[in-house]
């Protein structure tokens, strides 16, 4: 096909978007006997049944679900807001809503966000799409904007926020008594230097960071703290940067699986550490990547079964309760 030959702008503007009333006409029904065939559950005959599907067929017509959203006020959408897909914990997380929401006959809205900041502006614009619910594994960084959220008047459930409202739900692992555990582990098995390396600042973070240095002080021991960030690479500059002194720490305790992968793949093949024996290693997540034969990596577990069908039963119902943690496993 040449330039001149394509079709231009105006002739593509042109098309004929086909349409019930289209199907009707070939059909020979009623606009709304050919609405009644495509309704789930609504009264039509099987003759006229039969010819509404065949001139849909002939003409490719396919319902659209504006109607439906405009008499019912429900689309039966539900937005997932994410802005950590590098993470197979995420993933993993999306893939179990995922096959919930099919088999509620939901569908599902995948939004990137480039950050926590950018929640209130993201619900803002996806609330025009009449979207059922949010999923947001973002976490909300304030009350103002937590009470921003509350006025669209859509159930929101938040992943590891410290606020909540009306419409405003969230759930969470407890991250301090995961930290709290993960220290008591190390001081039990005879490791007296232990150092965590931290993610950036945010609320899971914060609370596993504060849960470890706590009860590191309760054992009387000093449990050193060093800002890594959230992924593999991230782990793996982090270990060299501790294990350049001296004073080298005998037992990390990281912020997640991907971190903890990092550093165990210097300790041992750039640093010829034996993990366990010489220095401990312990993750958060239980990720699959985990219990590679390669890692080995002991590990806490967000149970993703639970959370997501938690998640789920706290946007389709009106929950007294409005924030809820969990137990690590």
């Amino acid at each position: 096909m040449t330039p001149s030959d394509a079709p231009s702008a105006g002739h593509q503007a042109e098309i004929h978007r086909v349409s019930s009333h289209d199907v009707a006409r070939l059909a020979g029904v009623s606009q709304s006997a050919v609405s009644r065939t495509f309704t789930k559950g609504a009264s039509v005959s099987p003759t006229t049944r039969q010819k509404v599907l065949q001139a849909a067929e002939e003409l490719g017509y396919r319902p659209t679900i504006l109607p439906k959203i405009l008499q019912t006020g429900r689309s039966s959408i539900i937005a997932l807001v994410t802005g950590g897909l590098y993470n197979p914990f995420f993933t993993a997380m999306l893939d179990s809503i995922a096959d919930i929401l099919q088999a509620a006959d939901l569908q599902i809205m995948l939004v990137k966000a480039p950050g926590d900041s950018a929640l209130d502006e993201i619900v803002h614009d996806i609330s025009r799409y009449r979207v059922d619910g949010v999923i947001s594994t973002l976490p909300v960084a304030s009350a103002e904007s937590a009470s921003h959220l509350n006025r669209y008047q859509i159930p929101i459930v938040l992943m590891n926020s410290g606020h909540a409202g009306e419409w405003l739900r969230t759930i969470s692992v407890d991250s301090s008594s995961g930290g709290a555990i993960a220290a008591n582990r190390l001081h039990a098995s005879g490791r007296r230097r232990p150092a965590y390396l931290a993610g950036r600042s945010s609320t899971p973070q914060d609370q596993r960071q504060a849960g470890f240095v706590e009860a590191c002080q309760s054992l009387g021991i000093a449990g050193r703290c060093h800002v890594a960030g959230f992924d593999y690479d991230d782990g793996r500059r982090a270990a060299r940067t501790l294990f350049k002194g001296r004073l080298r720490p005998d037992a990390l305790f990281c912020v997640n699986d991907l971190v903890a992968c990092g550093a165990l793949d210097v300790l041992r093949h750039e640093l010829g550490f034996d993990v366990p024996n010489d220095v401990d290693v312990i993750g958060f997540d239980d990720i699959p990547m985990a219990s590679w034969a390669s890692y080995d990596l002991t590990t806490f577990s967000q149970d993703i079964s639970v959370l997501v069908n938690t998640i789920m039963y706290m946007i389709e119902r009106d929950v007294e309760r409005h924030a809820k943690i969990l137990p690590p496993d």
